[in-house]
Order: C-alpha cells, then sequence, then structure tokens
C-alpha cells in the first residue's frame, strides 16, 4: 500500500485529525480503528498496511537521479528551492558540513553498491562509528553483551552472538527505507509511503530494512474480550463525534493564531508538552476557555497601542462568546478525542508486543527499557496516520535539539 503526497511530509496524529478535518476527519480516524482493530483480531479483509517508526536520523534520500540517471544521496534538502544533491565527495563539500557531511560521505560510499533502480528515504539507524558494545543487565540480574546504536532518541540493542546482532556488527551502516519517489525532476517529485527493498543488492557492508510492521513473536494477536473492550471504546468516540459535527466543522479551516481551531489544537498538545494525561472530559473542556482567555489576554498586554490593544480584545472577546455558545460540542469534541486516544493506546500496546530488536532510553540510572517509537498506519485509499503513544515520545520530539541540517 502506498501513500501519494507530493513529499514526505508531516504526518498528523490520529487524533488529531478531528481538528484539522472536522467531521470527516473524524470519521477517518474511526475508519482507522475498526481496520487496525479487524487486522488484529486476525479477521482483516481490509488492505490496511501498519509500519514501524524507526526513531533514526537523519533522514537520507538516495538513488538514480531523475534528472541524469546517476546516483546520489542527500537528506531532505535535495528537495530546497536550491537542491543540494551529491554526486561525489566534492559535492558533498560544498553543500553540507560537520557531522551531517561525514555521514553522508559515507551513505554514498556504501549505499551506492545497492544497485538501487529508483529513488528511497529511509531513516539512518548507523554508521562506522555509531556502534559500540554494551553489557545489558536484565532486570533478573542476568547480563549480556549487547550490539547498540542510538541514532537519535532511542538506543537499539540487539544480542551480539545472534545472526542478527553478527550481521548489524559487521555491517558499516544500517538504514530503513520507508518512501518512494517518482518524477521527472526534484521539485516535481511524489512520494509513495512504502520502500520495495527485496531487489536491493546485499551486501555485508549495509545492513537495510523496509518499516513494515512484522509479527515476528506471534504475540500481537487480541483475544475476543480485547476486541469486545475496544469496540466500546470506538462506538464511544463515534457518538460523541457525531455530537460535535457542527463544531468541529467550523473550526476546521481555521488558520488564524488566535482562532478557536488552532487554539484548541495547541491546548491539547499543551498536556503532551507538560508530560501527563488530559484530565476528566469535563475538565478538559471547562478549563480551555480560561486557557484561551490567558493566550489572548498576552496578546493584550504586550501590544502598546489602543488600537492594537483594541484589535486583541475584540478577538478574546468574540472567542469566549464562541466558546460560551459551543461549550456542550466543546465537551463532546474533547470526549472524541479522548476516546481516540483511549483506543490508538489499546492498539499500540498490542503492536508493540511484536518487536524485533530491543528498544531503550536514557535516563539518569542507565538504560530502561522502552517501546518502539510509535507506526503508521495506510488505508486502501492512500490515506495515512500516526500512531505514537505521545506521553511516552512526542514529549521528547517536542523539546529536543536537532542535530541535522537540512
Amino acid at each position: 500500500m502506498l501513500l501519494v503526497e507530493d513529499k514526505n511530509t508531516h504526518l498528523e496524529h490520529l487524533e488529531d485529525d478531528i481538528i484539522n478535518n472536522g467531521f470527516d476527519g473524524g470519521k477517518n480516524a474511526i475508519a482507522f480503528l475498526e481496520s487496525l482493530k479487524d487486522m488484529l483480531a486476525g479477521n482483516s479483509t481490509s488492505k490496511l498496511n501498519v509500519t514501524t517508526k524507526w526513531d533514526g536520523a537523519p533522514a537520507i534520500v538516495c538513488g538514480p537521479s531523475p534528472e541524469n540517471g546517476k546516483f546520489f544521496v542527500g537528506t531532505k534538502s535535495v528537495f530546497n528551492k536550491t537542491p543540494k544533491v551529491n554526486y561525489n565527495i566534492q559535492d558533498i563539500r560544498n553543500n553540507h558540513e560537520g557531522p551531517v557531511a561525514n555521514i553522508l560521505r559515507e551513505c554514498l560510499q556504501y549505499l551506492s553498491g545497492l544497485g538501487m533502480k529508483e529513488i528511497l528515504q529511509g531513516d539512518l539507524m548507523f554508521t562506522s562509528s555509531g556502534k559500540k558494545l554494551t553489557t545489558y543487565k536484565d532486570g533478573s540480574g542476568k547480563s549480556e553483551t549487547m550490539i547498540s546504536f542510538q541514532p537519535n532518541t532511542i538506543v537499539y540493542m540487539v544480542p551480539e552472538n545472534t545472526p542478527f546482532g553478527r550481521k548489524i556488527k559487521n555491517s558499516k551502516l544500517g538504514i530503513v527505507f520507508h518512501t518512494t519517489y517518482k518524477g521527472r525532476s526534484f521539485d516535481k517529485m511524489n512520494a509513495k509511503f512504502g520502500a520495495n527493498v527485496s531487489k536491493l543488492r546485499r551486501t555485508p557492508n549495509v545492513w537495510f530494512d523496509d518499516a513494515s510492521y512484522k509479527d515476528v513473536s506471534g504475540n500481537a494477536t487480541m483475544t475476543i474480550g480485547e476486541t469486545q473492550q475496544l469496540q466500546k471504546i470506538i462506538n464511544m468516540a463515534s457518538g460523541s463525534l457525531k455530537q460535535s459535527k457542527e463544531l468541529l466543522n467550523k473550526i476546521k479551516t481555521e488558520k488564524n493564531t488566535l482562532s478557536i481551531g488552532v487554539q484548541l489544537k495547541t491546548y491539547l498538545n499543551s498536556f503532551i508538552r507538560a508530560a501527563t494525561d488530559l484530565p476528566s472530559t469535563t475538565e478538559t473542556a471547562t478549563n480551555f476557555k480560561n486557557y484561551y482567555a490567558e493566550k489572548t489576554q498576552k496578546e493584550i498586554d504586550r501590544v502598546k497601542t489602543d488600537a492594537s490593544k483594541q484589535k486583541y480584545q475584540t478577538i478574546q472577546d468574540t472567542g469566549i462568546k464562541f466558546i460560551d455558545e459551543h461549550n456542550k460540542s466543546i465537551y463532546m469534541a474533547c470526549a472524541t478525542y479522548k476516546s481516540l486516544q483511549r483506543a490508538k493506546k489499546v492498539i499500540i500496546d498490542k503492536l508493540n508486543k511484536a518487536k524485533s530488536i530491543g528498544t531503550f532510553k536514557r535516563d539518569g540510572n542507565g538504560l530502561k527499557a522502552t517501546n518502539p517509537e510509535g507506526y503508521v498506519a495506510v488505508d486502501k485509499k492512500g490515506k495515512a496516520v500516526k500512531l505514537v503513544d505521545r506521553l511516552e515520545f512526542s514529549i521528547q520530539n517536542f523539546t529536543a535539539a536537532k542535530n541535522w541540517e537540512g
């Protein structure tokens, strides 16, 4: 299943679809949940494709150039207005500097040996200097030598004395491909979500894979009871969605920073930034009015002239009036958002049972076991949503320094 886009752009979280696309977005989110439920229950007839989000960095774009057929490597900057396309070492010197330049040199050297026939994008997992031997002691006190690498936030570890571990250990570079590009020039590329790596040449220098979800453990199947419980949550989301239809369709097109739609999304995301769950639906809905009043008051206090103050006072008054008039719909929208989050969490927890590689986070006491970053679901129409436990990972994405240039 391939998602066709102009470029591999930012994917939204499933629950945010009700803010971004209104009632239709909510129906889309529920349809995804129904398909995921059926897939995990083992009775799916839909062609839903689920891929694992690997926490690699930076994103690497490579393959035969659409303009001359020569092999190139680059970051997403190959799609800049002035593309940074690298065919040789001198191009890398001219276009990049620092860590990303060193990475691209290795990518140019090793990825050119894969015999690529199309342009792929992948997340870089490690280079020759990015791996190390780590002694990991589990909760029972048992120690094991692992090959570890940390491209971004998550530390990946594989037992050294396994076929997989030896493959990683002997590789100079590791990458997970997830997107395919087609087009006659870099500025007219279309991205297709998914990558066929079966025809790439296997070399000892490069460990590569696609991002497709693989239940190698056989543990990611839902029981009848789990399926029924998930269906109840989905039904709750569907019921409250219908009662917030008018509101969601009103705010979905709003782009102004202080509009109700933009501020509602920012408000809901503020709980993620604070690393806390949403409170009760009543509290979530009620506190939005206070949040909006505080945000608009900051703008009133910030500006100096009477005319500017009056402008923002009018925005505040209009917004608070709207909230008061639509308080029931806002409650239902928050209820839908929370139910979508709950259903998504059930699915993520089940998908996580199939992980094939150890994932860890560093904290003050060393390494702590964690889950994969998340998943992407693509339906047969090419629509895609992101499935991420936002409390666990999105807070890091909001606050983490980005070390990779574009």
